[in-house]
């Protein structure tokens, strides 16, 4: 593994269990997808299946090209990765000035591990991690995950307004 990434068991297995779940944390420039599994999986195969886990349970980010993928991954201070063998379960990644703010993105489980910690496990690995810990301040944005948020210290903002602005054409 890079030196940027740790292996962690997520807490409601033990290893070696065959539908065990290790979660990856990868640090900034640590990823081979930020991988390091196996000699015989390459890279390219982890950024398919980060694609067909977007696909199949995240929404919001539907069809997003493999090269913008890629792009997203390289330019994240910190990504978690969760995997039941050599298949890819979770994901979730944070950008982040390293002291004033961070923006939590992109946290989806795979529906078969949801409500077993997965998701749980990876926000507090991306928390803290030392590209998140010292801020002062910690985002994210949810749709219809708010109560899961909540559970783990974050806050509904009623003083701040999201503002978009959509990339035209």
């Amino acid at each position: 593994m890079g030196r940027e990434e740790r292996e962690e068991e997520s807490p409601d297995h033990q290893r070696g269990a065959p539908d065990a779940v290790h979660i990856l944390v990868h640090g900034r420039g640590a990823w081979a997808l930020r991988l390091g599994l196996s000699p015989d999986f390459r890279p390219v195969q982890a950024i398919q299946q980060l694609q067909r886990l977007m696909n199949g349970h995240a929404f919001w980010a539907q069809d997003r090209p493999l090269h913008h993928l890629r792009q997203m991954v390289r330019n994240s201070a910190v990504c978690v990765t969760a995997w039941r063998g050599r298949s890819l379960v979770g994901f979730g990644r944070a950008t982040s000035d390293g002291i004033y703010r961070a923006t939590i993105w992109d946290l989806v489980v795979d529906s078969d591990v949801a409500g077993r910690g997965v998701g749980r496990s990876m926000v507090e690995r991306l928390l803290n991690h030392p590209a998140l810990a010292s801020c002062e301040r910690v985002y994210l944005m949810t749709t219809n995950s708010a109560g899961f948020y909540q559970k783990m210290g974050f806050e509904i903002n009623q003083t701040q307004v999201l503002m978009i602005k959509t990339k035209s054409g």
